[in-house]
C-alpha cells in the first residue's frame, strides 16, 4: 500500500500597508459642528467619500447614546468611521466602530543635541514625479515633501506630509502637512485647484481669491 501524502496547510500572509486617515474632532454643540460638516461637503461634494475617517471624542463628553446618534449622522452624510478614540471603551457598544489606540502624527520637533557629537544630519525625505499626475490618480507621501514636474489634472490628488512644489498647473487636490506640519507650502506655477488644505486647514475652489486663479502661486 502507498501512503497517503498529508497536505500541508498554507501559511496565512499579512501585509502591512498604512492609510492617511481623516481625523474628526467634534465640538459643543454637536448640530453646529455637523453644519460645518455639511458646509464642506456642499463645497466638495465626495471630498470625505471613501477616506478612512478616526473620530476623536477627547473634547466633548457623549453618552452611548449621544456616541450613536453621532455616528449614524455621520454616516447619513456618507462618512464611514473607522475607529474612535479618546473615549471610554465602556461607553461603546459592539456595533460601534473600534477603539483605537497608539495613533501619532509623526510630527519632528527640532530639539538641541545633548552632546555636540551626538549630533546627526539627516536629509529631507522627498518624492520626485516626473510625469502630471492624471484625473483620478491620488500620490500619498506622509513621509515628506512631493515635488511634480507636471500639473496636477481635475479630479487627482496629492497628498503629503511635507510640501508640495508642482512645475505646472494644479487643477485637483493638494494637501500638505498632513502630519502636523504647520509650516509646510504648497507651491505651483498656475493655480487652478479643487481645494488646498494645509494641516487640516482648507480652502476650496469657491474661497481662493479669483485674482489668483491661472497665476503662479504659494499657500
Amino acid at each position: 500500500m502507498e501512503a497517503l501524502a498529508k497536505p500541508q496547510r498554507q501559511m496565512v500572509r499579512l501585509r502591512g500597508r498604512s492609510y492617511v486617515a481623516f481625523v474628526f474632532v467634534p465640538t459643543v454643540p454637536i448640530q453646529d459642528w455637523l453644519a460645518e460638516i455639511d458646509a464642506t461637503i456642499a463645497r466638495s461634494p465626495g471630498f470625505f467619500a471613501g477616506r478612512p475617517v478616526v473620530i476623536d471624542l477627547s473634547s466633548v463628553d457623549l453618552s452611548q447614546a449621544g456616541i450613536g446618534h453621532l455616528l449614524t449622522s455621520l454616516q447619513d452624510r456618507n462618512i464611514r468611521v473607522l475607529g474612535i478614540e479618546g473615549v471610554e471603551e465602556a461607553r461603546l457598544t459592539p456595533s460601534m466602530p473600534p477603539l483605537l489606540s497608539g495613533g501619532r502624527s509623526c510630527v519632528i520637533e527640532p530639539t538641541a543635541p545633548r552632546k555636540p557629537e551626538a549630533k546627526v544630519e539627516t536629509k529631507p525625505t522627498s518624492l520626485l514625479l516626473e510625469s502630471p499626475v492624471r484625473s483620478g490618480q491620488t500620490v500619498i507621501f506622509p513621509e515628506g515633501d512631493v515635488t511634480i514636474l507636471g500639473s496636477v489634472g481635475s479630479g487627482a490628488e496629492v497628498v503629503a506630509g511635507g510640501s508640495i512644489h508642482i512645475y505646472g498647473a494644479l487643477r485637483g487636490r493638494a494637501m500638505a502637512g498632513v502630519n502636523g506640519h504647520t509650516s509646510a507650502r504648497i507651491y505651483c506655477q498656475k493655480i487652478e485647484a479643487e481645494l488646498l488644505a494645509i494641516d487640516g486647514f482648507y480652502q476650496t475652489a469657491d474661497d481662493i481669491d479669483s485674482a489668483l486663479r491661472g497665476r503662479p502661486a504659494q499657500a
